[in-house]
C-alpha cells in the first residue's frame, strides 16, 4: 500500500500576484491543484471585505484585491475561512488567510509553500482551531502580448505557435498566465479563420519577457506580415477595447491603430497583422465575448 506523506494536505502549485502602478489595484492568481478547494475558497472569500472580485480562469483562480486590512467575523459553515489582509510596497506583495478548521488547514498548510512565494509566517492548523497565514510573493505587472499573421495558406497556425512562444520564454521573473483566441472580422484577405491571440503574463521583467517572445517569433513565423502588441498595465483601457471591438464588428482601415492614444501600448511588429495583434489584447480572459463572431456594428 502506498504511503501518503501529508495527507491533510494539499499543495498550491504557483501564486502570484500582480499590482498596478499606484499600487492600488490588486489580483492574486492561484494556479490550484484540487477544483473543489478552490471553489470551496472562491465561495467563502468572495464575503472578505478585502476580496472585490472573484472568478476562475481555466486552472487558476483569480481575487482582485483592496490593499487594506480588516478583522473578519469568522462563523462555521457560514463564513469558515477569507482574506484579511493584503498591502503593496516597491518590491513585494502580501496576502493573509484565516480560516477555522479545515479552513485553516487550506490558509496556514496549503499556500505557504506554493511557487512564487517568497516567505511565508503562518499558525498551526487543523481539526477546531482557527489559523492563519501571511504569504510574500515578488509584485509583479501584467504583460498582454497581441499576435497576429504567422501562417499561411499552406501551414501553421498562430494560436499553437504563440501558445508554445509563451511557454518557451517563461523564467524566474515571468510566469505565463492565459491564452486568448480572440474572432476577429472575416476579411477577405484573412488565411482561414481570421482569429487574432493574446498571451497573459505576471512579470518582474517586461522589457526582457518582450525581448524574448519577439525573438521567437522572429524565428518561427511563416509570414511576412505578421503583428506583434505589447500591453503592459494591470487592465487595458476603455479606448482599446473600443478599438478591438471594432475590428470585431467590421474591417478598418490600415493604420487605425496608430491613433489610439495608450501610452502603455507598444508596437513591437508592424506587419498587416498588427491590426488583429493589438484589437486581440483587451479581451485577455474574457473568452466569451473574445469568440463571439460578430456580423456587423451593434
Amino acid at each position: 500500500m502506498k504511503n501518503i506523506a501529508e495527507p491533510y494536505v494539499i499543495h498550491y502549485p504557483q501564486i502570484v500576484a500582480v499590482a498596478d502602478e499606484t499600487g492600488n489595484r490588486v489580483e492574486l492568481i492561484e494556479f490550484f491543484d484540487c477544483v473543489g478547494g478552490a471553489m470551496w475558497s472562491k465561495h467563502h472569500y468572495a464575503q472578505s471585505p478585502v476580496v472585490e472580485d472573484v472568478r476562475c480562469v481555466g486552472a487558476t483562480m483569480r481575487y482582485r484585491l483592496k490593499p487594506q486590512s480588516v478583522d473578519l467575523a469568522l462563523e462555521g459553515s457560514r463564513f469558515p475561512a477569507g482574506i484579511s489582509a493584503c498591502t503593496v510596497d516597491m518590491s513585494e506583495i502580501a496576502v493573509t488567510y484565516i480560516g477555522m478548521g479545515g479552513g485553516g488547514v487550506g490558509a496556514a498548510a496549503c499556500r505557504s509553500d506554493a511557487r512564487g512565494v517568497l516567505r511565508s509566517r503562518s499558525d498551526p492548523a487543523g481539526g477546531g482551531k482557527v489559523a492563519g497565514a501571511t504569504i510574500w510573493m515578488p509584485r509583479m505587472q501584467r504583460v498582454l502580448i497581441g499576435v497576429d499573421d504567422t501562417d499561411t495558406p499552406e501551414e501553421g497556425a498562430t494560436w499553437t505557435l504563440v501558445h508554445n512562444i509563451a511557454k518557451a520564454v517563461e523564467d524566474e521573473h515571468s510566469v505565463y498566465l492565459s491564452h486568448t483566441i480572440v474572432q476577429l472580422f472575416p476579411v477577405p484577405y484573412r488565411t482561414k479563420n481570421c482569429v487574432g491571440l493574446v498571451a497573459e503574463f505576471a512579470t518582474m521583467d517586461p522589457a526582457g519577457l518582450t525581448d524574448r517572445f519577439h525573438a521567437l517569433l522572429k524565428k518561427y513565423t511563416l509570414s511576412q506580415k505578421t503583428g506583434m502588441a505589447v500591453y503592459t498595465g494591470f487592465s487595458p483601457s476603455e479606448e482599446l477595447l473600443a478599438y478591438g471591438r471594432s475590428v470585431k464588428r467590421g474591417e478598418v482601415e490600415p493604420g487605425l491603430h496608430e491613433r489610439l492614444k495608450d501610452k502603455d501600448l507598444k508596437i513591437i511588429m508592424n506587419g498587416r497583422g498588427i491590426t488583429g495583434a493589438v484589437a486581440a489584447i483587451p479581451f485577455f480572459t474574457r473568452y466569451e465575448e473574445a469568440l463571439d463572431l460578430c456580423s456587423g456594428p451593434i
